[in-house]
């Protein structure tokens, strides 16, 4: 158990506030620059993230998060969730919290200078300490579950691609079975794998992908898109044949479907954020009428890049989902469904929350995935058509942090 922050530790966090917001960016970014000079560190972190400085901005929104609810930290549970699921998947120990809170106090004390007081230096040690124990206990109970579950483990676990299914002009599936033979753990589908991958010439690289397969106690599938300049995705298109081995570490994510829920729940994703529906749209066919009531609504630009399209429409025909497919550029003349095709619809154009909004539910619970750009604006399109913020879920491709905080900061 944490111990608990002090009166004058948390007065001294929340007089921070306006410092953090002036100086937040830099403050991290000195801070990453400091730990990625150490090569055992650097290696934890996706450096793409460095690069275009996702990371960077998602930790000053994070802290300046932490400092805004320090005296009530209640509201940062989703927050710590979603970090500490990252850091399982991505193997990160206790023994690696010293290295950051380090690098950030130097990084704090480095850019605010003289006004960064001893008193203040205290205040951010205590704070940072505070939430590095929470993390490290939160993250040393989900590595238990892990590793005493059926077919679960810790740490990089080999695994061999098995298959390779082309999904769509950009997207390539990867079927993966244990180096070992033995069982794996069965995922809650929306749930995430971490890779550590040795690129040639480029070292070791952590990417995270969600899993697209229902859980089947033996296997699993990624769906993979081709990124403009991304290293791991284009290699894993490019030279990740069958007999490819790969270091996996196991299912992690809180992006699920409640085990027990009645109420509906609309799967909403554009590009490749599909794919943790696939796998949740795949089990629920299993579950038959105790699945959920499922509805999934999808934008991408063309019959051409639409992944799991034919599949979709399966499901569909069967009335299993409820669908409804929207294409950004081209024509529907070569995707819209046969006469006897009942539940979807395809349309052209983007995705309106409005139109979301007025053809769903009205008890919905919304999932939401897809580029962050994408997601911005569903989430907030969607309250603004009245729908409470509990009722909207997301899942975030890139730094561990919530999307909230860059909408609130905005």
């Amino acid at each position: 158990m944490a111990a608990q922050l002090d009166d004058q530790t948390r007065a001294i966090i929340t007089a921070c506030v306006p410092a953090l917001e002036a100086h937040g960016l830099d403050i991290t970014r000195e801070m990453y620059a400091r730990l990625l000079a150490d090569p055992a560190i650097s290696a934890l972190f996706n450096r793409s993230h460095q690069k275009n400085g996702e990371q960077p901005t998602a930790l000053a929104l994070a802290v300046l998060t932490y400092a805004r609810h320090i005296n009530d930290l209640s509201g940062l549970t989703g927050m710590i969730e979603r970090i500490a699921e990252k850091h399982v998947g991505l193997n990160i120990l206790p023994e690696h919290y010293p290295h950051v809170g380090t690098a950030l106090l130097g990084a704090i004390k480095h850019v605010l200078g003289d006004a960064a007081t001893p008193d203040i230096m205290q205040a951010w040690a205590n704070g940072y300490q505070f939430l590095a124990d929470v993390l490290i206990n939160r993250e040393s109970q989900l590595y238990k579950a892990n590793e005493e579950a059926p077919g679960g483990w810790t740490g990089w676990r080999a695994f061999t691609i098995t298959n390779r299914t082309v999904e769509s002009e950009k997207v390539t599936s990867f079927e993966l079975t244990p180096v070992d033979g033995k069982p794996v753990l069965r995922h809650k589908p929306g749930q995430y794998l971490s890779f550590n991958i040795t690129v040639p010439g480029q070292g070791a690289q952590r990417r995270n992908y969600s899993i697209s397969s229902a859980p089947n106690g033996t296997s699993y599938r990624i769906s993979v898109s081709r990124a403009p300049h991304g290293l791991v995705s284009n290699w894993l298109h490019d030279h990740a044949a069958q007999g490819t081995q790969l270091l996996v570490s196991a299912p992690a994510g809180s992006f699920t479907l409640p085990d027990a829920t009645t109420a509906p729940a609309v799967l909403l994703s554009a590009g490749v954020g599909l794919t943790p529906f696939v796998s949740m749209l795949d089990t629920a066919a299993t579950q038959g009428s105790a699945a959920p009531a499922l509805q999934y609504i999808h934008g991408t630009h063309s019959a051409q890049t639409e992944a799991f399209g034919p599949h979709i429409r399966a499901l569909a025909e069967k009335g299993l989902v409820k669908a409804d497919v929207f294409y950004t550029h081209g024509s529907t003349q070569h995707a819209t469904p046969a006469p006897h095709a009942t539940g979807i619809q395809v349309h052209n154009g983007r995705i309106c929350p409005t139109w979301v909004r007025e053809n769903t539910p009205a008890d919905a619970v919304y999932y939401v995935c897809g580029p962050e750009g994408f997601m911005q604006d569903m989430i907030s399109g969607l309250k603004a058509t009245g729908v409470p913020e509990n009722r909207i879920k997301h899942e975030v491709f890139g730094p561990a942090t919530t999307l909230e905080d860059t909408l609130n900061a905005a």
